[in-house]
């Protein structure tokens, strides 16, 4: 970063730090730019209502081993309930477990790691983490465990579960069907987009959903535990925290603001309903999954898999007891192999980052600003171009889990399965059994 730049920050920070300490004082007026240069021309009259939050190298010791409990608690019961009481096998488990082992010390890690799969269960989050071994999880999970995306209006619905969910990394995900805030622009796809980047405590982060104008919408303007899903013991204050809509009854954990969170692993079900069909076909994918590969700084390690057998534990067309699992049935989940990435995305990737420069040069900048990293502009969330990148993304992925489900001995799916346009003979009719005899639950 410019010299210019970092003074820049380093002013903003602690005139800001001030203000956030002292609630009965009113926010100073910006600083004066140093200089012209094109990262502070744009943060200053593009995104006024932004505002940098220092980075912290890792939570506190309470929050590390509240987080590293929790999962492992919760990886004891699956894997229980996956040998004890079903019938599991594990394909290509050997690899991935080398993979992950390659991941343990977030220091030397230099890319993320991306699992992506098919969604058959309300259960396969976290039942599919059973198979790995609970001795490995306890040694080389630690702070290298996967995050995922939850549904806000059932994981975070109250206190008791967001905390719940937010120690098991599961990140606050708003559906569109049933919020006006979700899409492919939420605040918790940019947490996403950042977790597959590098973090540096030393350095400040552009918040854009941690500001000033947006948490005024807030009844708690400063995030506190436990209230909020935040650290209570963080080493910087305000604890990392952001609003996943400007509406929320509380504040999220930031886990990208953590330099022990850079490069993470992160999973996502990209169908993002349950789809289950007796013939194992999937769903089309929805373009999440690309803004995680496309606008990283470093693509991330992708590994696609296959369940099977988890719409048994939980059918959606289950009678009472509903609330229980069954048991007895027969379940497989496999691990396809690390995808080429620069192979099957690096000219995807090449013209996303020419669109973003190009879009930055319009605006009157040198190049895209690498701090605005995970906020995609307002041109280009609908830029035509922009729109065939993620659409040509979300396509290559599919097609990767196609792989490992055709490596299961299934036959071929009908290719317009992937396609949206397909499933709108479903008409608005979200959940239950469709007209194919497929049975699909919106979560």
């Amino acid at each position: 970063m410019l010299p210019a730049v970092r003074s820049a920050l380093r002013t903003v920070l602690s005139s800001r730090a001030r203000w956030m300490t002292d609630p009965v004082s009113k926010p100073p007026p910006p600083p004066p730019p140093p200089s012209p240069s094109p990262a502070a021309s744009m943060v200053s009259r593009d995104y006024d209502d932004y505002l940098y939050y220092p980075n912290a190298e890792q939570p506190s010791l309470f929050w590390r081993a509240a987080t590293h409990q929790t999962l492992l608690a919760v990886s004891a019961l699956t894997r229980a309930f996956l040998y004890g009481l079903n019938k599991t096998e594990v394909h290509g488990l050997p690899r991935f477990l080398d993979l992950l082992k390659s991941r343990s010390d977030y220091k030397t890690r230099r890319k993320g790691l991306l699992t992506v799969s098919n969604h058959i269960s309300v259960m396969d989050d976290p039942l599919i983490w059973g198979v790995i071994p609970l001795s490995f999880a306890a040694v080389h999970g630690y702070m290298n465990h996967r995050w995922s995306f939850g549904s806000h209006d059932i994981c975070f619905q109250n206190a008791p579960l967001s905390h719940f969910f937010t120690m098991g990394q599961v990140l606050p995900t708003h559906r569109s069907a049933h919020s006006p805030y979700g899409g492919l622009f939420q605040a918790t796809m940019t947490e996403g987009v950042r977790l597959f980047s590098q973090i540096s405590s030393e350095n400040a982060a552009l918040c854009p959903f941690s500001s000033p104008q947006r948490s005024r919408q807030h009844t708690h303007p400063e995030p506190s535990w436990p209230r909020d899903c935040v650290d209570p013991f963080s080493d910087v204050a305000p604890s990392p925290a952001y609003l996943s809509q400007p509406n929320d009854v509380r504040w999220y954990h930031a886990p990208s603001r953590y330099a022990s969170n850079a490069y993470s692993w992160v999973h996502i079900f990209p169908e993002g309903m349950i789809h289950q069909a007796e013939d194992q076909t999937m769903r089309y994918f929805k373009w999440g999954v690309a803004r995680l590969i496309l606008e990283p700084l470093e693509a991330p390690d992708v590994v696609p898999m296959f369940i099977e057998g988890t719409d048994q534990v939980m059918h959606e067309s289950r009678t009472f007891p509903r609330f229980l699992p069954r048991i007895g049935k027969n379940i497989t989940v496999t691990f396809g192999k690390e995808l080429d990435v620069e192979e099957m995305f690096g000219d995807l990737r090449k013209r996303w980052r020419e669109l973003v420069d190009k879009d930055a040069r319009a605006s009157g900048h040198s190049h895209w600003d690498e701090l605005m990293l995970g906020v995609v502009p307002e041109t280009l969330k609908t830029h035509p171009e922009a729109v065939e990148l993620r659409k040509e993304c979300t396509r290559r992925v599919r097609n990767a889990v196609l792989d490992v489900r055709r490596s299961r001995g299934l036959p071929d799916e009908d290719p317009k399965s992937g396609v949206a346009e397909t499933w709108l003979r479903e008409g608005p009719k979200r959940e239950g059994r469709m007209d194919d005899g497929s049975w699909v639950k919106d979560v």
